[in-house]
């Protein structure tokens, strides 16, 4: 085995002919350069401009999927077993904030379908998982989030109880009851909502977003229904609801329901935009179908054509009591308008001009 020997460093003077020149020449060039009034050369790096496309998402449930809102996207109307009912109209399609505009909203899902956990709710998969590629393709400048009311509210299947009070003259209000529950269903609801808000930020950090880098927008709910209905004909015109009930809904259900995701929003720092009021006066039954921006109980035989037996049932009616197109405009219009004031809550309200407006 052949061992090379280490090599002895030569004696070196302190300073070599070499480093003086170098030195003198350093001191030349910054003599020139002060004399000739020279710009600097920055060492640091120039920021290379993000190219990719702007885009602003939507998370949630059916009131921002866009059901009851029609022209759903191919592959969401049944087909399969895909009931989402994302829409063409819905607000986030409204908006005018980014190039692109992306919907993963689906109808009737719940916080942990929007959350990371490994759940399947229609066919699909995580909202927040899918998130991660959309930010990842596209420059998100902003996330709007609505849910909740699928977790313990029960919002549809609250209404579809009081639906069956009016049918019996006899009994009582369904509110008499759920004047003592509502609180407690709300209060199990916010912790669910928190983690899903959560598990958003989680993948927006995943697909290199730093929080703040995005405004995060979280709604509330518009009240589909209101007790200022025809006191005789309302059940027959489509809104089978006792007037009692239907008040209590407008007046004490939603707006408890937005006062929880108002705290949900203060307390996981993201923005909060009131909806409880959005459609006051145009809520379903409260004038003429072309009026209103509600939809009234609605039955759609046309399902069974893209859903087959499947829609037999619940689906036939799942447009029901929903934001239509028109409000949807005026939501994407609303939501425009937050977003641009840079707010950290607002409320839409109808304006002057009958058009909503964000009003902090």
């Amino acid at each position: 085995m052949i061992v090379t020997p280490p090599r002895t460093r030569e004696a070196r003077p302190m300073f070599s002919t070499r480093t003086i020149g170098t030195a003198a020449a350093a001191v030349l060039v910054a003599s020139l350069s002060t004399a000739l009034a020279l710009p600097a050369v920055s060492t640091t790096a120039v920021a290379v401009a993000d190219e990719r496309p702007t885009a602003v998402v939507s998370l949630g449930d059916s009131a921002i999927s866009g059901e009851g809102a029609g022209d759903y996207e191919p592959g969401t109307n049944g087909e399969n077993g895909d009931w989402c009912h994302r829409s063409a109209n819905a607000l986030i399609h409204k908006t005018a904030l980014a190039d692109r505009t992306v919907n993963l909203a689906c109808s009737g899902a719940d916080s942990a379908n929007v959350s990371l956990a490994d759940t399947t709710h229609y066919t699909e998969g995580s909202q927040a998982r899918r998130l991660v590629r959309v930010a990842t393709e596209n420059r998100v400048t902003a996330v709007v989030l609505q849910v909740g009311a699928n977790d313990e509210p029960a919002f549809a299947d609250t209404i579809v109880g009081c639906g069956l009070k009016w049918l019996n003259p006899f009994g009582g209000n369904c509110s008499d009851a759920l004047t003592a529950q509502w609180p407690q269903r709300l209060a199990a609801m916010a912790p669910r909502v928190e983690q899903a808000i959560t598990d958003v930020k989680a993948a927006m950090r995943e697909a290199g977003y730093a929080d703040g880098s995005y405004r995060f927008v979280l709604t509330s709910y518009a009240s589909p229904v209101t007790e200022r209905m025809d006191p005789v004909t309302h059940g027959f015109d489509g809104c089978p609801l006792r007037l009692d009930d239907a008040e209590w809904g407008r007046t004490v259900a939603v707006p408890q329901f937005a006062e929880a995701l108002r705290g949900v929003a203060d307390r996981s720092g993201v923005s909060f935009l009131d909806f409880s009021r959005a459609t006051e006066g145009r809520e379903a039954c409260s004038g003429t179908t072309g009026s209103e921006w509600q939809n009234r109980l609605l039955v759609d035989l046309k399902a069974i054509e893209t859903g087959g037996l499947d829609a037999i049932g619940i689906h036939l009616a799942q447009q029901s009591f929903h934001p239509n197109a028109r409000a949807h405009a005026q939501l994407g219009a609303c939501v425009t308008e937050f977003v641009r004031s840079g707010a950290g809550s607002a409320a839409c309200l109808a304006g002057a001009d009958g058009a909503l407006h964000a009003v902090s």
